[in-house]
């Protein structure tokens, strides 16, 4: 057992304890993978993260730093919300970037960039494999999540490391009131991600939140002018989260389809958490050379050293 540097991030909002928290081992050298795994599961936390120095295949690539990404049940190749937060964490302690405004991050599924927008980071979505999916294998997901194939506008296969199944429904309203069997989805083996359009308001009128997300908003209070753009869940009980808070390889991959697809545009942001209680915002846009990029803010919480 060692003291190793440690902190504790909220990660896609700019208000503490309203994001999606993220653990950080600052120093993971010479802990084991069931290490690793093991302090993940104890965090509770839908991710923690072990920084390690490059391999010599990454260094030699320009990575800043490598990171191990474990949820309680298994280690991830690749997960947008603990790349961000990572960033953050090894930058407020000093970490010096090879090339200024820019990190290079290793992970399992290769190197990932990270680029400075303003006063907010933002990653490169890592390319992304899609494909369509059968009406025999997309009926159990809709029967676990309680969600009728008419309200369904579009259906794809995402994998830009994580595998999710990404779902286009007809409402924010529906997507609020889902109150998925997690049991069933285990069983399945599916994360599944959904994600619906928020309405531009008519005629200058204030956008307005529906009932199911004011009574689950943090203070309890009518959200008066939403400025998003997309509501999204994101159910993930065969790793062990139930319900990410804000997912951001999910948000990565949800864009690269809706936008491909013509069903976003090429800047938007989204809003997911609301159900349990979080107001997570999700920066999206596309380049010229039609790279994704995902963005979000940080805040630190919680700055120590942890004996492992």
């Amino acid at each position: 057992m060692q003291a190793r540097t440690f902190q504790q991030v909220d990660v896609f909002t700019d208000t503490a304890f309203l994001g999606n928290p993220l653990a950080v081992v600052l120093d993971g050298t010479g802990l084991s993978d069931a290490q690793m795994q093991s302090f993940a599961r104890w965090t509770q936390l839908s991710e923690t993260t072990f920084v390690l120095p490059p391999t010599p295949e990454g260094a030699a690539g320009g990575a800043d730093y490598r990171v191990r990404i474990f949820t309680p049940g298994m280690e991830l190749p690749f997960a947008g919300h603990p790349t961000l937060g990572t960033a953050h964490a090894w930058l407020s302690v000093g970490g010096q970037p090879r090339q200024s405004g820019q990190l290079v991050q290793e992970c399992g599924v290769g190197l990932v960039t990270l680029k400075q927008l303003g006063e907010r980071w933002a990653f490169a979505a890592p390319p992304l494999s899609r494909s369509d999916i059968s009406a025999e294998d997309l009926g159990p997901v809709l029967a676990a999540l309680g969600l009728d194939a008419s309200e369904v506008i579009a259906a794809q296969s995402l994998n830009n490391g994580p595998h999710w199944l990404g779902l286009l429904v007809d409402s924010v309203d529906t997507v609020l009131a889902l109150e998925p069997d997690h049991a069933a989805l285990k069983k399945l083996g599916t994360k599944v991600g959904v994600a619906a359009r928020r309405p531009a308001p008519a005629g200058g009128l204030i956008r307005r939140a529906n009932r199911e997300a004011r009574a689950f908003t943090a203070s309890n209070t009518r959200i008066a002018n939403d400025p998003t753009d997309l509501e999204v869940r994101a159910f993930a009980a065969p790793v062990g989260v139930a319900e990410d808070p804000v997912t951001g390889s999910l948000n990565a991959s949800l864009a690269q389809w809706l936008m491909a697809d013509g069903h976003m545009p090429g800047t938007y942001s989204a809003r997911q958490g609301t159900v349990l209680g979080r107001a997570g915002q999700v920066f999206l846009s596309q380049d010229t050379q039609a790279q994704v990029w995902v963005g979000g803010d940080v805040v630190g919480c919680i700055q120590g050293t942890v004996n492992l």
